[in-house]
């Protein structure tokens, strides 16, 4: 596959994947039962597996390791966190509050990772405020 195409899939998947847990974290936060059923709990899976995988394949591509590109670093990081926070958000049992807290906190994070890869600065947004 070229370089445009694997773009496009990953592109593609980020918006299927932030799509899906924006919906995801509605409905679990309003009380919606399909959240629980087993297709909900496994095409995100399945989503953020092409998704993982057309990063590393268009890291691979370029060339490109956290050491040498901190703005990939800073996406990583932000990852971390957002999965964090996604985890919180959806896993029934906490409080509402805390879930929907968690729920808005990930889609900022999520927001960050996009403008971090748009910019290819590690601080995304944040570096127009520097």
């Amino acid at each position: 596959m070229d370089y445009a195409t694997v773009k496009l899939v990953h592109q593609t998947a980020v918006t299927l994947s932030v799509s899906g847990f924006f919906v995801r974290g509605a409905a679990s936060l309003s009380g919606a039962r399909w959240v629980g059923s087993r297709a909900a709990r496994t095409i995100p899976h399945v989503v953020d597996s092409v998704l993982l995988l057309s990063a590393l394949t268009l890291a691979w591509m370029l060339r490109l390791t956290p050491d040498r590109a901190p703005w990939l670093l800073a996406k990583i990081v932000g990852l971390v966190l957002y999965v964090a926070l996604g985890v919180v958000a959806l896993r029934p049992g906490r409080p509402l509050a805390v879930r929907a807290t968690a729920w808005v906190a990930a889609l900022a994070v999520v927001a960050w990772i996009v403008s971090v890869a748009v910019t290819k600065s590690a601080l995304g947004f944040f570096g127009a405020l520097a």
